[in-house]
């Protein structure tokens, strides 16, 4: 069931499903930009509910939260991730991160790795150079949807829908600039996925998965950057196995992970 709650002093849409957050492990799903957490909820809830506690809210500016004046930054996004963490979640959890959510799930790891079990990152780029072009006609399918999608959630009304779309392009034009040495510093086991066809440059999600310390791959065949709305099923499957197997796993014949020495972590 969602609300509004006071997160650093801005009222903040949160949803809280599946098992009660005291009793189970928590998962907390970050959107994408333009998008709100209902995307996430929708594909996850169905097969992570059972055994997990999930809590998704919407940044400020997306989804049932409103605007503010300032323009957007994932170090920002971070920063409002982080307050929930500590007022909602008040203890570690998993991350799941679709887009922009995977680069704010980066940015929290990266600054509070106390705060943070394991990462699953969807679609993300940690610096700004691994992103494809994009052309997203005025009239285009999937901007018409994504306004629809904004006008029936916003606090600020349909006609602020230019203002978020501006914010966010510039956002996506100019960060993140995070470096393989930053992402190396990334402690917590770490699944990257990406469609095949994925708005970010297979050769940079490679180059993401092979600097994390802890990582594990999945490119999802047949797939463009909406995976989790594309293949919801699959998407899920991935995440719950990621999510409840031991680390490092126990393949049968390890080679890049041979050199791992951290112990199994349930």
């Amino acid at each position: 069931m969602g609300d509004h709650v006071d997160v650093g002093g801005h009222p903040t849409w949160v949803d809280v499903r599946g098992r009660p957050v005291g009793d189970a492990q928590v998962v907390l799903l970050l959107h994408g930009g333009l998008s709100n957490c209902d995307l996430l909820l929708d594909a996850l809830e169905p097969t992570l509910a059972a055994r997990y506690a999930l809590v998704a809210f919407d940044r400020r500016g997306h989804g049932r939260t409103a605007d503010t004046s300032e323009p957007f930054h994932y170090e920002d996004m971070a920063t409002e991730t982080i307050r929930v963490l500590e007022q909602v979640v008040d203890r570690p959890a998993h991350l799941v991160g679709f887009s922009d959510g995977g680069i704010v799930a980066i940015l929290v790891a990266l600054r509070r790795p106390d705060l943070v079990r394991r990462l699953v990152l969807i679609g993300a780029n940690f610096h700004v150079d691994g992103l494809r072009p994009l052309e997203l006609g005025e009239d285009g399918p999937q901007v018409t949807a994504i306004a629809e999608s904004y006008a029936q959630r916003s606090p600020d009304g349909a006609e602020h829908f230019p203002v978020v779309v501006e914010k966010g392009l510039t956002l996506m034009r100019s960060e993140p600039t995070l470096s393989t040495a930053d992402v190396a510093r990334i402690g917590a086991p770490t699944l990257v996925m990406a469609g095949d066809d994925d708005l970010v440059e297979l050769s940079h999600t490679c180059a993401l998965y092979e600097a994390l310390p802890a990582g594990a791959l999945a490119v999802v065949p047949a797939a463009s950057h909406l995976v989790p709305v594309e293949k919801p099923d699959l998407v899920a499957r991935l995440v719950d196995d990621f999510l409840g197997s031991a680390w490092p796993p126990a393949t049968m014949m390890p080679i890049g992970r041979a050199r791992e020495a951290a112990p199994a972590q349930p």
